[in-house]
């Protein structure tokens, strides 16, 4: 017996009312809440008191967060886009069934599955300024904090990078290849016509996941240098978290809510580019 009709129609718009629901009730409402709470001036405990864009105009002359605003874009800047280098080139280097292949997939993979906290601390120890394993000069002091911030990231999440690019590596029918080297096309040729191409859609994968995950850093910066010297190496997520204990509470959620911005426009500018270049 089939369903039809009017029935249908219905079951048709009820079928993702479950994803709407969740989509909601996890993003949507907390969305509402946090910009309600960025406009007031609650410290966690007190009523809160509403104050309008007080607190953006406050982030705006405030020194310290446009700082950690530099911070955390220079940090993304470097991280996200050597991610995406070095992920493919790894995944090229590993695409294959020989055994060491197999063996360093895994091995690049490991620090991945590492707490970044762990990590961060594991480096500490390793890259102490006069003390560390490699007996390094006072990089901490000079201004090569946010670079080693970078190292270390790229370092550990590499692996994860790789992974989503082997998985699209093995999805390319190897008949493409066979043809293309028929047809008298170079390595560098089969890359660029057919290899890049066809990896479109886990780049976007990658792309994506690594500019939010870049322009979130936390752990990594509490781990390694907390912030310092100063504020010199502070990223917004850090500050955000601060400003909470700090009894900031509506000034830090303004400030979440900036990050959030600062996150979705590049996201948004580089989706609008794929769809366009897909469009023609």
């Amino acid at each position: 017996m089939s369903m039809s009709g009017p029935l249908t129609g219905r079951l048709h718009w009820l079928m993702p009312l479950p994803a709407v629901l969740l989509f909601s009730l996890f993003f949507v409402l907390p969305l509402l809440q946090g910009i309600g709470l960025s406009l007031t001036d609650w410290n966690g405990f007190s009523p809160a008191r509403f104050i309008g864009l007080d607190n953006f105009v406050q982030f705006l002359g405030d020194d310290r967060a446009r700082t950690d605003v530099g911070n955390t874009v220079l940090f993304a800047l470097g991280s996200a886009p050597l991610l995406i280098v070095l992920g493919l080139a790894l995944a090229l280097l590993v695409d294959g069934n020989r055994p060491w292949q197999k063996v360093a997939r895994v091995v690049l993979y490991l620090p991945a599955v590492i707490s970044p906290l762990v990590m961060g601390y594991i480096w500490y120890f390793l890259l102490q300024p006069g003390r560390g394993f490699f007996h390094l000069g006072d990089w901490f002091g000079s201004g090569w904090a946010v670079a080693v911030l970078v190292g270390v990231n790229v370092w550990q999440y590499a692996g994860m990078t790789m992974v989503v690019f082997a998985a699209g590596l093995q999805g390319i029918p190897g008949e493409l290849y066979e043809s293309a080297s028929l047809d008298g096309a170079d390595a560098w040729v089969k890359f660029r016509r057919i290899t890049l191409p066809l990896l479109r859609p886990v780049m976007t994968v990658n792309v994506v996941t690594n500019i939010i995950g870049s322009l979130a850093v936390f752990d990594v910066v509490v781990a390694l240098t907390d912030g310092g010297p100063g504020y010199a190496s502070e990223s917004l997520s850090l500050f955000i978290l601060r400003m909470v204990y700090g009894n900031s509470t509506g000034y830090s959620t303004a400030v979440a809510l900036v990050l959030f911005l600062l996150t979705l426009v590049p996201v948004a500018i580089y989706l609008r580019l794929i769809a366009r270049k897909e469009a023609r």
